[in-house]
């Protein structure tokens, strides 16, 4: 599964790449996923809402309203209908794609199962709503949507007589029937947009509109596919007779003609299966977390910067617990916790210039502490040679995910606080450092590359410390199928560097002080 995994998701970086060229990096449909499924919701939410007014009840009234709707008022509720028709429809492309690529780029295991848990029942909701909505029109469609759900309802030992038996003649069919259909279409987007509502709670700063630009050339394409093909009803419901012949939305209704030619029994238990392999998928095979990060209360005043940077709300602040002179600590919830790093990148403490004492920080990861990541810079440095040195801080979900000399690789680039650029090129480790991350397009720790552009442009703490040469930094965002521009932009930086004079501040570590540092050293070298 990991294969064919790597392969779609350089299918996947491949297609957004395009995608990037053709709207920019901010824009594209494929990065915005989940919120254009919100923004698509609230259109079908407002278009369903004003068609309510035309919509009557009943066996006749119902397929007349619509009629009446979609021929005589065309410029207003008839293109109000074909809007939520297409706006349904493309909801659930969305969301198909959404599901299949949190999966790709494996965002959905470990301490991540949440949202993808709860998106299960958005899929099932989704889809129940648009057959309700069908049943609604009552044309041959509606009869032929009505016929097939009642006969698979009736394998289920659950009604005392059967419902299909209310399609059976023109006189079994009230139009209570229609009060239902309007009920049950009304409460289950609401259920929907609940569970909607439920499924980004795990994570800080949601995205439910997308780009002002996309929302504008979304809409505007639908407006526009409204008028050229507008949504149409059938032949009216006719109860008496069988349709031979009816059109089928695809997107909403595709596993029908399936439903006809599979007993019940298969459908049913396939339908189970399926929503349980969705449900476990998170566990099979679990994830080898990282773990979660960890606080110290020393060097932790409570100034909430790691809260505020937090992507999945795994840290709060709570009242002291050591009496220290500080009203607020910050608490960290391991069940939430991917061990990302950019808390660490975000607190004031988290400065490898430290002299006296261990290298401790306010909030570090265990596995890959800021002591670590002070090691290895002074390493990989010391490997480095000739004109042009660069050593690159690489996300490990981007292009640079792969460790190579003078490369390190972390969870997130915004795991790096930027007092580390500093001491890189103040203490003459490099002449420059290459910031390697995840694609432009959406970072996957989902906040990361955002912060880490802000904190370098000093428009975030911590910021950026001014003395350190711009020219002497590069960013790079490169998704997994990009290496080769990776590797030339960062020749080329290399080349620039070595144009110009070296960088002598403070005075280059000698060798032997990279070794003792590199071999685990926590006190502080001498200058």
């Amino acid at each position: 599964m990991a294969g064919l995994r790597f392969a779609l998701r350089r299918g996947f970086d491949r297609v957004e790449r395009g995608l990037d060229r053709l709207f920019g990096p901010d824009w594209n449909p494929l990065s915005s996923l989940g919120s254009l499924g919100w923004f698509l919701f609230w259109i079908v939410a407002g278009t369903g809402i004003y068609l309510f007014i035309f919509f009557d009840t009943g066996v006749v009234d119902a397929y007349t309203s619509v009629q009446w709707l979609t021929e005589d008022h065309w410029f207003h509720a008839g293109v109000a209908r074909s809007l939520h028709r297409y706006a349904s429809d493309l909801m659930v492309v969305v969301m198909l794609l959404h599901l299949l690529r949190e999966f790709v780029f494996d965002r959905y295991r470990g301490r991540r199962w949440f949202s993808w848990i709860t998106g299960v029942p958005v899929l099932w909701f989704v889809y129940l709503s648009g057959i309700t909505g069908y049943w609604l029109v009552w044309d041959e469609l509606a009869q032929y949507v009505a016929l097939t759900t009642t006969e698979l309802l009736d394998a289920l030992p659950v009604f005392a007589e059967p419902i299909a038996r209310n399609f059976l003649t023109p006189d079994s069919l009230s139009s209570r029937f229609f009060t239902l259909m309007v009920f049950l279409h009304i409460a289950i987007p609401l259920l929907l947009l609940l569970v909607m509502w439920i499924h980004i709670q795990r994570i800080s700063q949601a995205r439910t509109k997308p780009p002002r630009g996309l929302s504008v050339l979304t809409l505007g394409a639908l407006v526009a596919a409204s008028f050229m093909v507008p949504a149409t009803s059938q032949a009216p419901a006719d109860l008496a007779t069988v349709p031979a012949r009816v059109g089928i939305d695809w997107f909403l209704l595709g596993l029908y003609p399936v439903i006809e030619l599979v007993p019940a029994g298969v459908i049913w238990t396939g339908a189970l299966i399926f929503t349980l392999v969705l449900v476990g998928l998170p566990w099979l095979p679990p994830r080898r977390e990282a773990p979660a990060a960890a606080v110290t209360l020393d060097h932790c005043n409570g100034c909430a910067r790691c809260v505020a940077d937090c992507p999945y709300s795994a840290i709060t602040l709570v009242p002291r617990s050591d009496g220290a002179p500080f009203p607020l600590e910050v608490e960290v919830n391991a069940e939430r916790c991917v061990a990302c790093g950019i808390c660490m990148g975000a607190c004031p403490s988290s400065t490898p210039f430290r002299r006296s004492g261990d290298l401790i920080t306010g909030i570090d990861l265990p596995a890959f502490s800021l002591a670590e990541l002070r090691a290895q810079a002074i390493e990989a440095a010391a490997g480095l040679s000739g004109p042009g040195r660069v050593l690159t801080l690489a996300c490990a979900h981007g292009a640079g995910g792969r460790p190579e000399a003078g490369r390190i690789v972390l969870p997130c680039v915004a795991m790096a606080p930027p007092s580390l650029l500093d001491f890189i090129v103040s203490r003459g480790l490099a002449d420059g450092v290459c910031i390697a991350g995840c694609a432009e397009r959406e970072c996957w720790n989902r906040l990361g590359g955002e912060w880490m552009r802000q904190r370098i442009a000093r428009q975030r703490d911590p910021f950026l410390r001014e003395r350190v040469p711009r020219e002497r930094l590069q960013v790079i965002w490169a998704g997994p199928s990009e290496g080769a521009r990776l590797r030339r932009e960062a020749a080329a930086f290399a080349a620039q560097l070595a144009e110009q004079p070296s960088y002598d501040k403070v005075r280059p570590l000698s060798r032997d002080e990279a070794a003792r540092s590199a071999a685990g050293s926590q006190r502080e070298f001498a200058e």
